[in-house]
């Protein structure tokens, strides 16, 4: 049974699973559709074109599935799709895609968390278990592969990447990809090193981690350009699926990666 608050708004055309919670003053437009065990709170905004996983929480003052601030948008029907067990906290604003990307789709996979005031913009491509704090501005077409970590205050450009497991740290302005496996940060953005806590805690072996450590070592402090970089680590390095995940990362990249550091190391 579905517990919706009386000075609620949910228009009759909103597709609503079972075990929803709507709080009061809460809006939920049509062209919507919100999966089981959803907790809408007060004074959060649902709008049209919206499709919402089970077991998620839109906190108070967050705005899901705004029309996108992209100058290109012209009223085309376009979506936000949100996985399973997503919290979206105060105040967080999530824009739908646009025709003019190729997409139509903002996408945030299943396990994420959005903190407050952050701000996804159209067509961005959120994966699963990924973390994006507070005052995190993504531009459109930001893509961030699973369990990427964008710290707080960071802002990325339009279309730059940020590679799955990677860390990029608070007040940073993402203009370049962040590869796989690594933390990134300072001003301008650089490579700072491998994410070693972040990936023991996530399973990962000594071995693989020191192994992903001596293929950043190729590319940022070996002296090779990093398309030497590539042909030496595939030359030298087991097939794996980190070794591939980095390959293919960066051979995919069309804004280039972050460079080395600046200071020595």
């Amino acid at each position: 049974m579905n517990k919706i608050h009386p000075l609620a708004f949910v228009s009759p055309d909103a597709k609503l699973g079972d075990n929803i919670e709507v709080g009061p003053f809460a809006f939920i437009d049509a062209q919507t559709e919100i999966g089981d065990g959803c907790h809408i709170l007060n004074h959060a905004t649902v709008f049209n074109h919206v499709k919402i996983g089970k077991d998620c929480t839109v906190f108070p003052g967050a705005v899901v599935g705004a029309i996108p601030q992209d100058l290109k948008f012209e009223g085309e029907d376009s979506w936000v799709e949100i996985g399973d067990r997503v919290n979206i906290r105060e105040c967080a604003t999530i824009n739908r895609g646009t025709k003019a990307s190729g997409k139509g789709v903002t996408r945030i996979g299943s396990d994420t968390l959005i903190m407050s005031y952050a701000h996804i913009a159209h067509d961005c491509q959120i994966g699963n278990h990924c973390i994006i704090v507070s005052y995190v501005g993504l531009a459109g077409e930001t893509d961030v592969d699973d369990w990427g970590v964008i710290a707080g205050k960071s802002g990325s450009h339009q279309f730059t990447k940020v590679g799955t497991h990677a860390f990029v740290a608070a007040n940073t302005k993402i203009f370049k990809d962040v590869p796989p496996y690594v933390l990134a940060g300072r001003e301008p953005i650089s490579f700072e090193g491998v994410n070693r806590v972040g990936l023991l805690r996530r399973g990962f072996s000594e071995p693989e981690v020191n192994e992903i450590k001596d293929m950043y070592d190729a590319i940022y402090f070996q002296g090779m350009n990093v398309s030497q970089a590539m042909e030496f680590i595939e030359a030298n390095f087991p097939a794996s699926a980190h070794r591939d995940t980095i390959l293919n990362f960066i051979r995919s990249s069309k804004r280039g990666i972050i460079p080395k550091p600046r200071i020595s190391r």
